[in-house]
């Protein structure tokens, strides 16, 4: 464990140029750049409220924040997992000439969608200042759920990362995947709309406890439960175990198909 822990302090500087080129690639050519990971929620969080508020009726209170919390998760994961997928397959040209430990390209996804991620966080907080949503002292342990979706979407890009360099057919159907995983997760609707037979199926989703605990720490003034930051720790552990093990297991034939 000592060895990878030096290897990994000795990479570390490279693992912060990766981000930064993620970021800047992300954003090349664009007028506002990073101010887009402001204005993109924003926008969406304005259509799908004006669309499902007065279409569906749901009666949820303060909806565009509720509507806007379950996009800045599962947009969150969408992205990091979505980008993993192509780590190693864009960066084998620097795969072929040097050694470079083989994670840390799948880590700068993540940590690069991180960024994203908080600069989202804050637009969520500007639209509940907006709409007088009262901050409670709950918001402090927002990085308890935060951190969870970090390391649960960096199992699931580790994994998808090794899978993909061998199966390129994987990068067409998680976008399929990623679709029916969005209706399987309450990011639109209230829980309490849904039939009886389909509750234990979307609760069975990993992200909808996360997501749960998030909202429940910034809207709702409640602490997360015993229960559920137990199955929160067991998924992340699992996934982040499972991840590095199909990664590791591997990466030594990556070099046979980039």
């Amino acid at each position: 464990m000592s060895i990878y822990i030096q290897n990994f302090k000795k990479f570390r500087p490279l693992l912060g140029e990766l981000i930064a080129r993620d970021i800047k690639t992300k954003y090349r050519k664009s007028v506002l750049g990073v101010l887009w990971t402001l204005l993109n929620p924003l926008f969406m969080m304005i259509i799908l409220s004006v669309v499902f508020s007065n279409l569906f009726k749901f009666d949820v209170e303060y909806f565009p924040v509720y509507l806007l919390s379950g996009q800045l998760i599962f947009n969150f994961y969408s992205e990091a997992t979505t980008a993993s997928m192509s780590a190693i397959m864009d960066n084998g040209p620097l795969l072929k000439k040097i050694y470079v430990p083989k994670y840390l390209f799948v880590l700068s996804r993540v940590f690069s969608s991180t960024i994203n991620l908080l600069a989202s966080f804050t637009a969520l907080i500007l639209v509940m200042l907006a709409m007088r949503v009262e901050l409670h002292y709950t918001v402090l342990l927002v990085p308890i759920p935060l951190i969870f979706i970090v390391l649960f979407s960096l199992g699931v890009g580790l994994i998808l990362s090794a899978i993909t360099v061998k199966f390129r057919d994987i990068m067409h159907l998680y976008s399929v995947f990623v679709t029916a995983l969005m209706y399987l997760t309450p990011v639109i609707y209230p829980m309490s709309i849904l039939p009886a037979w389909l509750t234990p199926i979307v609760k069975l989703n990993p992200i909808t406890n996360i997501l749960q605990m998030f909202r429940n720490v910034m809207i709702y003034n409640s602490l997360p439960s015993i229960a559920s930051m137990t199955i929160a720790i067991v998924e992340c552990s699992i996934m982040l175990v499972f991840g590095l093990y199909v990664f590791y297991k591997n990466q030594d034939d990556f070099i046979l198909y980039i």
